[in-house]
């Protein structure tokens, strides 16, 4: 429970946002006729609702241009308002304005209608001070939005937000509940709920354990589903999933449910909502937080480090002069997209000494196109060259496409010579079982890391993809691949060295003479 002091400075920063949504929201000096007109759009057009009412929330603060609503915004509102009787989650990114949508423009929406379509709302957070401070966002709103109050009237009873309710003057009623607490016989006069919100009710603590997740479950299927009337009403929970022991995810998997599911990156590539987050926004959080951190905050991709290979058998030591290796191999698996910057390639440089250890030398892991990468491999190649070591070069028979090939050509033609790329015929079994039957090497200590390259982007991209390996994963795993074929690679070599045929003198006995 929040101390006093942590009250009063929540009660601070609510005043100051409500002084904040008085001056962005002044009224517009218009006619009778242009202000009916208005109002008509705005109840069917839920984008020109958001961009009138709330200036405010559309607004960059980083460029001062105005975000119009994602597609996807505009989906989840109409859905919302067609479907009286719904249950839904809505695994959204991290950035991408679920609680904004969900908690306050929606239901103000629905509350706007010719026909009013909301009479009691509750919002649930992962603690009541959680959910209370949601609350006091669509208080804010509907006391100080003088948009809202002018076209439709003044909306504030009585209640307040800090004691986790409040009514409007047509005496549609706004609860808070924190997780767990118990909601049974919530109501407002004749009304039960009709729009309950459950928003970002996982945390890391309670994902760590399958009890208390499923202990949760429980009580949002029973006691707070319950609280529903006969007539059902909107259900819904928002989130992005940060694991697949979740609330969210065990709730997405139940009957009846919708489930929308927005990344930060699209299938196609492109952001999800381009107007707000660019490539280069998105490259930038991704730097800073890395392969595994991204996968579960940006793209619903949960990954577990450990599952196959983990942190303490990662391994660095300085890297030999490349003439001093007993065999090199390159291998690259460059990705079936040629042009997307969504999509990895890897690029590996592996040594195996004469005493048997495996060094990782060289790494190349980027999301970008395949002139960068075969530029990174003539490079590779020349400084192998120079240290007069000699290095066999593989890439996957299935991805040496003439789109590929062609690069190579292109580049090669530059440097006057050809890269001597050679294709990887292996019938490969299926990829989990190929990585995970080198993982013991790790575990064993026969491998190690170039020392030199411990703080370089791409080592730290590819250790990062290796510690999220994990069967099912729908994350990159192009790098832990790339080291699994140049390693078979190395090994092939190894075993096909230290065959010695054994020659015996053979006296044929037979009585046949063939």
């Amino acid at each position: 429970m929040a101390t006093k002091a942590e009250r009063q400075e929540a009660l601070r920063r609510w005043r100051e946002h409500c002084d904040n949504i008085q001056r962005m929201t002044i009224v517009p000096v218009e006619s009778e006729a242009d202000r009916l007109r208005r109002i008509e759009r705005a109840r069917r057009d839920y984008a020109f609702f958001v961009s009138y009412y709330f200036p405010h929330y559309c607004t960059d603060k980083t460029t001062g241009k105005t975000i119009p609503s994602a597609k996807f915004h505009i989906d989840a509102a109409r859905t919302i308002l067609k479907s009286h009787d719904l249950r839904a989650v809505f695994q959204w990114a991290r950035g991408h304005a679920k609680s904004t949508h969900m908690d306050v423009m929606i239901p103000m929406w629905l509350h706007c209608q010719k026909q009013r379509e909301i009479n009691v709302m509750v919002i649930v957070g992962k603690s009541e001070d959680n959910a209370i401070t949601l609350l006091g966002d669509i208080q804010a709103e509907l006391q100080y939005n003088q948009r809202y109050i002018a076209d439709f009237g003044e909306q504030y009873n009585a209640g307040n937000w800090q004691n986790g309710q409040f009514v409007t003057q047509d005496e549609t009623a706004f609860f808070a509940l924190g997780r767990g607490q118990s909601p049974r016989g919530l109501r407002y006069r004749e009304n039960r709920p009709d729009y309950i919100v459950i928003d970002d009710l996982d945390d890391d603590e309670l994902c760590q354990n399958d009890s208390r997740v499923r202990k949760m479950t429980d009580w949002v299927k029973e006691a707070l589903f319950g609280t529903l009337g006969a007539q059902g009403g909107r259900f819904i929970m928002v989130g992005n999933l940060i694991s697949k022991c979740s609330v969210l995810a065990e709730i997405s998997k139940s009957g009846g449910v919708r489930v929308s599911k927005v990344n930060v990156y699209g299938k196609d590539g492109k952001p999800s909502w381009p107007e707000f987050w660019t490539p280069e926004r998105i490259e930038a959080k991704a730097a800073f937080q890395g392969y595994r951190a991204f996968q579960k905050e940006y793209m619903n991709n949960p990954l577990t480090e450990g599952a196959v290979f983990r942190a303490d058998w990662i391994r660095w030591k300085p890297a030999l002069p490349l003439r001093e290796y007993a065999q090199l191999v390159g291998y690259t698996d460059p990705s079936f997209k040629p042009t997307t910057k969504n999509d990895y390639k890897a690029s590996k440089l592996w040594g195996k000494t004469k005493s048997g250890e495996l060094h990782l030398i060289e790494c190349f892991c980027r999301q970008t196109t395949v002139v960068e990468m075969v530029r990174w491999q003539y490079d590779l190649y020349e400084r192998v060259r120079e240290q007069n070591a000699v290095c066999l070069f593989y890439m996957e028979a299935n991805f040496m496409q003439d789109i590929i090939l062609d690069e190579f050509r292109r580049e090669g033609a530059v440097r006057g010579y050809q890269l001597p790329l050679i294709p990887d015929k292996r019938k490969k079994p299926d990829k989990f079982q190929r990585i995970e039957a080198v993982s013991p090497l790790w575990e064993r200590g026969f491998v190690f890391y170039n020392e030199k390259k411990k703080s370089d982007p791409d080592m730290q991209a590819g250790l990062e993809q290796t510690l999220a390996f994990e069967k099912g994963m729908s994350g990159h795993d192009d790098s832990p691949d790339a080291d699994e074929g140049a390693i078979y690679k190395l090994q092939q070599a190894t075993r096909r060295d230290a065959f010695e045929p054994v020659i015996r003198e053979y006296h044929n006995n037979s009585k046949y003479t063939w």
